[in-house]
């Protein structure tokens, strides 16, 4: 296993990022297992800790199986996997219907975890995306998407583990990218840490009240 826990992932990753400190850096998590990450990460680049609410839509016979995935905004970005949808035999009902849920559950996340919180300011900055890692990379691309579209300086994605063509793929979306463990045999995320318990809501929380946005704007 390469990692104790996701807070060691962290702060592995951190040293990896060293040299993004004092570069008007801001730290975006993926909820909830990135968040434990991201936080260690924004602590030692002394940089502004928010979150990026990002949904897998799976296919609804195999909810682990990602047909798409759904970003928060004003405008929620919708990125679809034709490919699974049309092998999964999904209808455009059923895709709609697993699309509003994930909404809505993007929807009580922000209301619990951000609520009136102000949020980072994305333009012009240096944005780094966190989560304890990635598998297919469906819903981080989505993010990715939608992050870039609110212009900043340089998008740059980091994450503790993730297969190699995985990585490859996403490689074209961002700026850098920096992965401590690519393996050839991944199987799931939680095979490379020893402790691997969900991250609850409470944590979420309590995080993000450790990192206050400082002369932040409101942000949707």
């Amino acid at each position: 296993m390469a990692f104790r826990n996701r807070s060691d992932a962290g702060r592995r990753l951190a040293k990896a990022l060293s040299s993004y400190k004092g570069r008007h850096v801001v730290v975006l998590a993926l909820p909830r297992g990135g968040v434990p990450v991201a936080a260690e990460v924004a602590a030692a680049l002394d940089a502004p800790l928010d979150l990026i609410l990002v949904r897998k839509i799976g296919v609804p016979t195999q909810p682990e199986l990602a047909m798409g995935a759904v970003v928060d905004g004003i405008a929620p970005i919708v990125v679809r996997n034709q490919e699974v949808i049309e092998l999964s035999g999904t209808t455009a009902d059923e895709f709609d219907a697993a699309y509003a849920e994930e909404l809505a559950e993007i929807e009580r996340r922000r209301q619990l975890y951000i609520g009136e919180r102000a949020r980072a300011e994305i333009a012009g900055q240096v944005v780094i995306v966190i989560d304890d890692g990635i598998a297919t990379g469906a819903t981080t691309r989505a993010a990715l998407q939608a992050i870039r579209n609110r212009k900043p300086k340089e998008l740059v994605l980091a994450v503790p583990v993730a297969p190699r063509d995985t990585i490859t793929q996403l490689r074209q979306e961002v700026d850098a990218l920096i992965c401590l463990e690519t393996p050839e045999l991944f199987g799931a995320i939680g095979y490379f840490y020893q402790d691997f318990r969900q991250v609850s809501d409470e944590e979420v929380v309590a995080t993000l009240k450790r990192f206050p946005i400082k002369g932040a704007t409101s942000v949707s």
